[in-house]
């Protein structure tokens, strides 16, 4: 299957691949190839017998996962996909060829869903291979219809139609650990600081739209981290395209709860993500989490321990302080995320 690719280019510099993680396609399978009605005619044969071949097996629709592709992109503008169909019997005994089967590459991590929303499949690994739809089976020539009561039977079998399904392909990107908090939080610059990843970064919220990931290395280690769109209050509602970003959060082991030191009330910050993250999924809810105060470069040492020692205090889990800008404290954060997900 060729891929279709949509580039974005910015002052004929910068070229990205548009990120969509949600696609609405039609697929079908092949048609069974029809039998045939054929007799054996040769010279010195006044005779011969029934020779109508079988009609070849319609192309399934199949779809595999992988971990070289991170979009949808490739069903945003071709929404049809069709397998091939089987080729029909032949005289001479001869079998119609199958119908070479489709295979549909997406991401790992997709989900196939009914139109009514229900889970048909998820694959959630590399490699991972499903038949949505079987081909139809192949029609009997009139070859297959002999008997010793009937040897010149004209009856054939036509091939059965294929099945067509409407289908919705959503993307939860796989992580190990997901950074969330609020937009503005440095959630994108920390990344930049952890990994090798270069997201976009401003100073202003919602910088980032989609997920970003990168890959960290700690001591002879690594693991994947996500960059996960600025969460606000009402996310679990689709406020600020919350479901869009929550969904990604559900595939991640772990997760970063970045929280900008400088916020008027940072435990109220913490409880509004927690709180979404819970209405949206209890799963979530339970995820093993970590806290770090970053931008801690904007205020003192002893303000940003005072401060750490109160979020603690109330939360009653353990805050780390981390700068992005200056990165202070990353290779401890880094341990101490690489400690969540060890025994996984």
């Amino acid at each position: 299957m060729g891929y279709q690719r949509c580039i974005r280019v910015e002052n004929f510099k910068e070229r990205t691949v548009q990120f969509i993680d949600e696609a609405k396609i039609w697929v079908k399978s092949g048609n069974g190839g029809n039998g045939c009605l054929s007799f054996r005619r040769e010279a010195h044969v006044p005779q011969g017998g029934p020779d109508g071949g079988n009609g070849g097996r319609g192309g399934h629709i199949i779809f595999k996962a992988t971990k070289n592709v991170n979009t949808l992109i490739d069903f945003r503008f071709k929404k049809h996909f069709k397998a091939q169909n089987g080729e029909p019997g032949k005289g001479k005994n001869r079998f119609g060829k199958n119908g070479e089967d489709l295979i549909l590459i997406v991401p790992a991590g997709t989900q196939i869903l009914s139109e009514s929303g229900n889970i048909i499949a998820d694959l959630d690994h590399d490699g991972q291979e499903v038949t949505l739809l079987d081909g139809g089976r192949g029609g009997a020539g009139n070859a297959s219809f002999k008997s010793s009561k009937n040897q010149t039977p004209r009856m054939v079998k036509p091939g059965e139609p294929g099945e067509d399904l409407n289908i919705i392909l959503q993307l939860k990107i796989i992580s190990d650990i997901g950074i969330i908090g609020f937009p503005n939080a440095g959630k994108s610059t920390l990344l930049s600081t952890l990994s090798r990843a270069h997201p976009k970064i401003a100073d202003y919220p919602f910088t980032t739209l989609r997920p970003e990931l990168g890959v960290v290395y700690v001591d002879e280690y690594e693991f994947v981290m996500a960059d996960i769109p600025g969460l606000i209050e009402g996310a679990s509602e689709g406020v600020g395209l919350g479901h869009k970003f929550l969904k990604h959060i559900e595939r991640c082991k772990a997760l970063l709860h970045l929280i900008d030191i400088s916020s008027e009330d940072l435990y109220q910050s913490y409880n509004i993500i927690r709180a979404e993250l819970k209405n949206y999924s209890e799963t979530l809810s339970t995820k093993k989490e970590i806290i770090a105060l970053n931008k801690t470069d904007l205020v003192s040492d002893e303000e940003a321990k005072e401060l750490c020692k109160k979020l603690s205090k109330k939360t009653k889990k353990e805050v780390f302080l981390v700068s992005a800008a200056t990165r202070s404290n990353i290779t401890e954060i880094k341990r101490e995320l690489y400690k969540l997900i060890a025994d996984e």
